[in-house]
């Protein structure tokens, strides 16, 4: 597409994924966001236009940006990176790099007539440089937990209280398994979660994609009581970290703590199989969430989501919006469980976060 400084910058295809891949899982900062199969997910199920932008110079591959043609009819057109996530930033070998996928994005969206531009998480100073309106979003962190050479050397790093509660969900006759075989149990809880948070709930059918797409560095981890489902989550490896987009369990089931045997289960398992972090994802400071988190020795890390403005519209944070959610998620939570898994899906795709 375009050629300067000695290198290229063109859309990647099919045929550069192994390639693409190669470059994510060995770059420090990647995340499983940046990997083609997130973005082939998004486009075979929802629809959306997946652009994914390289940077080449003397052949090798020194740069990726994947971002999403998000678009909501008659009130919003934008490029995300990346949808259905807390990340996705410019992935390069230099910052000199990262600013041209920044600007280089930028003259995409102005020829596309885009409205504006989403980079979650993106270093403030490659914004700035790209010389345009922009507006932060500061109001999560993500939790970051270092993880030592083994589940042994964790679990000593514990509080006794923390043990404690993972051998409460031992001694209540919980147990866990691996398996994508499990998606069905994964969907079961995970629908009946997000009813109880007033949150549309993805498609079966995006899930069961990020499965097969992600395929050896995806894993789906169940909590059984007896025979019933109670707890389920999925995790994502990038390089030597592990990333958990989705984790539930059934509210009427958590005196029972199946929530803290998958989150060791997955620690767990991490630890054992050389990662160096787990990311649990974000939360708003100081609430539940954030707590639950943090008693595992998580860091909260803050999280900068910029939205490059093209085209001046009202805030996304405007008061009136939030108050709206509210009352959006009050309604949801009523609305009977198997309506609410219909309309989910036909919701939730244009829901960015």
């Amino acid at each position: 597409m375009t050629s300067q400084k000695n290198i290229h910058i063109r859309f990647a295809e099919q045929i550069d994924r192994q390639k693409w891949d190669s470059f994510v899982h060995t770059h420090s900062d990647a995340t499983p966001y940046h990997l083609y199969g997130w973005g082939e997910a998004i486009e075979k199920v929802y629809g959306f236009t997946i652009l994914r932008i390289l940077v080449e110079k003397e052949n090798q591959l020194v740069g990726i940006l994947p971002v999403v043609n998000h678009s909501i009819p008659l009130i919003s057109n934008m490029l995300v990176s990346m949808p259905y996530c807390d990340l996705g930033y410019p992935l390069a070998t230099s910052r000199e790099v990262s600013v041209d996928l920044a600007k280089h994005v930028i003259e995409i969206a102005k020829k596309r007539k885009i409205d504006g531009i989403e980079l979650r998480n993106m270093d403030e100073q490659l914004v700035i440089d790209t010389a345009h309106k922009f507006e932060r979003m500061t109001g999560k962190v993500r939790m970051l937990l270092d993880l030592p050479e083994s589940s042994e050397v964790l679990w000593a790093g514990f509080k006794s209280k923390l043990r404690s509660q993972v051998r409460k969900a031992e001694k209540n006759n919980l147990h866990f398994e691996f398996g994508h075989h499990h998606i069905d149990a994964f969907y079961s809880v995970f629908c009946r979660n997000m009813h109880s948070l007033g949150s549309p709930v993805h498609a079966k059918k995006f899930i069961e994609e990020i499965i097969s797409q992600m395929g050896e560095h995806a894993w789906i981890g169940v909590v059984f009581h007896n025979a019933l489902p109670i707890g389920a989550g999925i995790i994502l490896q990038s390089g030597k970290n592990m990333f958990i987009p989705w984790a539930s369990t059934l509210r009427e089931y958590n005196n029972l703590n199946p929530n803290m045997l998958l989150y060791w289960s997955f620690l767990q398992f991490a630890a054992d199989n050389g990662n160096a972090q787990f990311d649990f994802g974000r939360s708003t400071p100081d609430e539940g969430t954030y707590r639950f988190k943090a008693q595992w020795g998580a860091k909260p890390h803050q999280l900068i989501w910029h939205k490059i403005i093209l085209k001046d519209k009202e805030s996304s944070e405007s008061h009136g919006e939030s108050k709206y959610r509210n009352k959006a998620e009050q309604i949801w939570q009523k609305m009977p469980l198997s309506v609410a898994n219909f309309l989910g899906p036909l919701v939730r795709r244009y829901i960015t976060l």
